[in-house]
């Protein structure tokens, strides 16, 4: 799921914007063809900050391994269920990290 979410170009540029507090963010969507929309983003919180300086971690091509230590402790502050490192479902985890986030807003 990681892996996946830090190959998102759009995600990678949205938490770069959001890192800067009081900054506004135009969101296109050619495909939906709708109106540009215009959202002002506040301080961003510790999860989103945790998955930002994760998402830069894995595009430093001179990291050989990156281990999400600080993103998975911010991901178990918001869902117990992850504590102790029992199986979980992928889908699970970016349900509570992509709410983690939108509820930081």
């Amino acid at each position: 799921v990681l892996q996946n979410l830090s190959q998102t170009p759009v995600l990678r540029e949205l938490l770069k914007e959001a890192k800067k507090p009081g900054t506004s963010v135009k969101i296109e969507s050619p495909e939906l063809s709708t109106e540009p929309q215009l959202i002002k983003l506040d301080q961003p919180g510790p999860l989103t900050l945790a998955m930002y300086q994760f998402l830069m971690e894995m595009q430093d091509t001179k990291k050989g391994v990156v281990t999400p230590k600080e993103l998975f402790a911010q991901v178990c502050k918001k869902a117990i269920r992850f504590k102790g490192y029992q199986q979980q479902d992928s889908h699970e985890l970016l349900r509570y990290l992509l709410d983690g986030m939108r509820a930081e807003e």
